[in-house]
């Protein structure tokens, strides 16, 4: 038997495999195996869940932009945020006490201005007085100046008498061209004669309880604007004074045919003695 022959020789090794096919194997061939499995070129699923890892080439990702700055009362710390809250309320609540007592004033006499007028006054008075007469259905259309003049004693014991001054008109020229003008030169003499002829009758003789308050509140007035003009001079002392008031209708319009009289009319009070502080410019 030829040792090449492929028999039953039970000596004879394992057979060898038989030899691949060089060329392709046709399509759908039975004998073909399953398709080797290569890398696939699309990426593969991430999880969303899972934390992205940071990229080798490039680093961590780039920080947003930055938060805006606080500002305003936001930017203050705690402690500084409180104070500023505790300030607002009291302002708040001032200017809400303000109001009230201005509107009380103004108002109507009802049970709760009535109740409290004495607490109202008190607010109001001096420096946020409300004189509404402007508004009213008679406006003062009258020019009403507040004049005083003085009698000297001098050092040789002799008298004499000034001329009369102008205290409304000085007052008038000290507002003028003023953007701040004192609350003393604007209201301090008008509200005293207006105080004046409220307690007193058309014959100058007090009526009520405060006709001798509103006499000493005037006379104090004057006497402490003579001694401003220096009106005793260097060596004399003011003995007393005489107060006058000089009343002139507001002359009409040239386009106005309504005829008023601008002759004035001066109301004269007798003469008052002061005391000798009040004659040194003190106060008696």
């Amino acid at each position: 038997m030829d040792a090449y022959d492929e028999g039953s020789d039970p000596r004879q090794g394992p057979a060898r495999p038989p030899a691949e096919p060089t060329g392709p194997e046709p399509t759908g061939s039975p004998q073909a195996g399953p398709p080797q499995a290569g890398p696939d070129p699309r990426p593969a699923p991430t999880d969303p869940a899972a934390p992205a890892a940071p990229d080798a080439v490039t680093g961590p990702p780039a920080p947003g932009p930055p938060a805006e700055p606080r500002t305003g009362v936001a930017a203050l710390s705690l402690r500084y945020q409180i104070g500023a809250a505790v300030a607002l309320a009291v302002v708040a609540a001032g200017v809400c006490v303000h109001l009230g007592m201005t509107f009380l004033h103004v108002a109507p006499a009802n049970t709760v201005s009535k109740k409290h007028s004495e607490r109202i006054e008190d607010w109001i008075y001096p420096e946020f007085e409300q004189n509404w007469k402007l508004f009213a259905p008679n406006p003062l259309q009258q020019n009403i100046a507040v004049q005083v003049r003085a009698e000297i004693l001098t050092a040789d014991g002799r008298t004499r008498t000034t001329g009369w001054y102008d205290l409304s008109a000085e007052d008038g020229r000290a507002i003028d061209g003023n953007l701040l003008p004192s609350h003393t030169q604007q209201n301090e003499l008008r509200r005293a004669w207006d105080f004046f002829v409220a307690t007193h009758d058309n014959d100058n003789r007090p009526v009520g309880l405060r006709g001798a308050l509103s006499e000493t509140y005037l006379r104090r007035i004057t006497a402490l604007r003579l001694d401003r003009a220096d009106a005793a001079g260097p060596d004399g002392t003011v003995a007393r004074v005489q107060v006058r008031s000089r009343t002139a209708n507001v002359p009409p319009p040239e386009w106005s045919t309504e005829e008023v009289s601008t002759t004035p009319v001066y109301r004269t009070l007798p003469w008052w003695s002061l005391p000798g502080d009040e004659g040194r410019g003190g106060v008696g």
